[in-house]
Order: structure tokens, then C-alpha cells, then sequence
């Protein structure tokens, strides 16, 4: 080293600030990338959300009316039997009194 200066360890040169500054850009340039990725994931996290309680909605809704058309099939066989039923005993009681 034929400098005039000194070599001193703690002070840096011009070229190892240049290459710390390129680093710290480059870092600055991913963190602020990973921020566009991060706002992109939650835009579509909420997407998600919405159409999740959406489709909640629609299957209440679905099980509900299959739970109605279920009621009214029992109720229909219900009846049928009842009738059925009538047709078979009444004629037989009337018979026999």
C-alpha cells in the first residue's frame, strides 16, 4: 500500500460504500416487491372471503328448501296413508255394524 493515508479496517473505502449502496438498493427494490405481492394476495384474500360467504349463503339457502320439499313429500305420504287407510277400515266398520 503506497498510499499516504493509513490503512484503518473501521473506515471504509469508496468502493465498499458503492457496493453496500447497490446492495441496500437492491434490497429496497425486492422489499418493495414483496409489498405489490403482499397487497396483491390480500386483494385476492378478500376476493375469497366474499365469495366464501357467498357460496355460505347459497348452501343455507338450498339445504333450507331441500329441508321444505323433504316436509312436504313426508306430509304427502302421510296423508296417502291416512286415505288409504280410511278407504280400508271405514267399509270394513260399516260392514260389520
Amino acid at each position: 500500500m503506497s498510499s499516504s493515508v493509513p490503512y484503518d479496517p473501521f473506515v471504509p473505502n469508496s468502493e465498499q460504500i458503492d457496493n453496500t449502496v447497490d446492495i441496500m438498493r437492491d434490497n429496497i427494490n425486492k422489499v418493495a416487491e414483496r409489498g405489490n405481492r403482499l397487497d396483491s394476495i390480500e386483494n385476492k384474500t378478500d376476493s375469497l372471503a366474499i365469495s366464501a360467504q357467498g357460496f355460505r349463503q347459497g348452501a343455507n339457502r338450498v339445504r333450507k328448501d331441500m329441508w321444505w320439499k323433504d316436509m312436504k313429500m313426508r306430509l304427502c305420504l302421510i296423508i296417502a296413508v291416512i286415505i288409504l287407510i280410511v278407504v280400508i277400515v271405514v267399509p270394513i266398520a260399516v260392514h260389520f255394524s
